[in-house]
């Protein structure tokens, strides 16, 4: 019953979590879509108010007309929403879901032996250091070198550097799986941070400031801009890592925080295709195509190295001229005792899958082979050292049914 409702935890935080997820990426979607497309209001009334820009839009049968105050409105409305819960709650539930599923399971979801053999309180330990670790050092970095004009190039290449460093350390001390998540998480975290810490106090301040009758630090907004612009930088690439526990190939391979790396900054340059083409779009100008480009590029390079080479899989262990079900299933059945039975078996049966019979292994037969063969996601962090021979013997089989 305890790993019933933990597995109703699960499925709540993760569902909560997704929910609360697509709001706060969504917003941040759509305000910087809607700074890159506001166009200086020509009526002198908004002029005199102090709006700097505006949009005529329409959607879901109404017409919207949001403006954009260069600074602040003289005087503020009674009702002002933030936006910060969105942003907290993804946060939360993120961490809670990481509790349950990784922290109090350190032993089966953070540790791969093969990698590096310590304990459970100690993986779990580092983990969380990780998410301390890189918001102080990115954090510091935005206050020293992020302040100096000019230095935005410079910042988001130190800041690259050190999420790949961390990407390094990541997959050398924790199983792939953990490796590709932590690294997701320790980002979040800080555009998290970058809410909590930066933007809202910095907005409040700028408000407290407002109804004091004093005048407005720009210090406040540029501070704020500044997170911001890097949390939609970070939206992309934190989504694959977040994605990731569902492709083996990808966390499981002998370089994977390469691959981690790779596809982080696909993902970060794609953002940037986006951002710039919003620009150009409201200049009239051709669309930045060319980040876009270097975007595919590198995600077809990645996963031309990454492709299995059909020679070498198909000749790893050479198929019998002549091979009768009753043989594939036997080899099967010997393949599933070694590396499968300990969790799925009549007493564990983890996920409610049993192996320890032919009439459980064909009603199985899909999720064997989509877990074991193409995603390569089981056995979990590989910790029964299971073999590409053994995976080609499943393939046989379920393709011969």
């Amino acid at each position: 019953m305890l790993t019933y409702a933990l597995d109703w935890v699960n499925l709540l935080l993760r569902w909560t979590h997704v929910i609360v997820a697509i709001a706060w990426a969504g917003a941040s979607f759509y305000f910087v879509w809607l700074d890159n497309h506001l166009t200086p209001p020509t009526d002198p009334k908004l002029k005199e108010q102090g709006v700097s820009g505006e949009l005529w839009a329409v959607h879901g049968g109404g017409f919207y007309n949001p403006q954009k105050y260069l600074g602040a409105p003289k005087a503020l409305p009674k009702h002002l929403h933030w936006f910060y819960w969105e942003s907290y709650s993804t946060w939360l539930t993120g961490f809670a879901l990481f509790t349950v599923m990784y922290l109090f399971n350190a032993g089966t979801f953070l540790i791969d032996k093969s990698r590096f053999d310590w304990s459970p309180v100690a993986a779990a330990h580092t983990a969380v250091g990780f998410l301390v670790g890189f918001w102080l050092i990115y954090d510091v970095l935005c206050r020293t070198v992020g302040r100096r004009p000019g230095s935005e190039r410079l910042l988001g290449a130190l800041v690259a550097v050190v999420i790949v460093g961390a990407s390094w350390l990541a997959c050398q001390l924790f199983a792939g799986r953990a490796a590709f998540l932590l690294v997701g998480a320790m980002v979040a975290t800080a555009m998290s941070a970058n809410v909590f810490f930066w933007i809202i106090p910095g907005q409040r301040k700028v408000v407290a400031a407002m109804q004091a009758g004093q005048p407005v630090d720009p210090v406040h907004g540029q501070r704020g801009k500044q997170r911001s612009v890097h949390n939609t930088y970070f939206t992309l690439p934190v989504l694959f890592a977040m994605l990731s526990n569902h492709y083996g190939w990808a966390y499981s391979h002998d370089h994977n925080w390469l691959v981690l790396a790779l596809i982080m900054l696909a993902g970060a340059l794609i953002r940037q295709f986006f951002v710039a083409r919003h620009k150009t779009e409201m200049a009239g100008k051709r669309a930045p195509w060319g980040w876009a480009v270097a975007s595919v590029a590198i995600l077809l390079g990645v996963a031309v190295w990454l492709a299995p080479s059909p020679t070498a899989s198909s000749s790893v262990v050479p198929a019998a001229a002549v091979e009768t079900p009753a043989q594939r299933l036997a080899q099967v059945q010997t393949v599933v005792q070694q590396r499968c039975l300990m969790c799925h078996n009549a007493q564990l049966a983890s996920k409610g899958v049993r192996l320890d019979s032919p009439e459980a292994l064909t009603q199985h037969a899909q999720a064997v082979y989509q877990q074991a063969v193409v995603l390569k996601a089981m056995p979990l962090n590989n910790a029964t050292q299971i073999t590409d021979a053994e995976r080609a013997v499943l393939a046989r089989w379920f393709t011969s049914l």
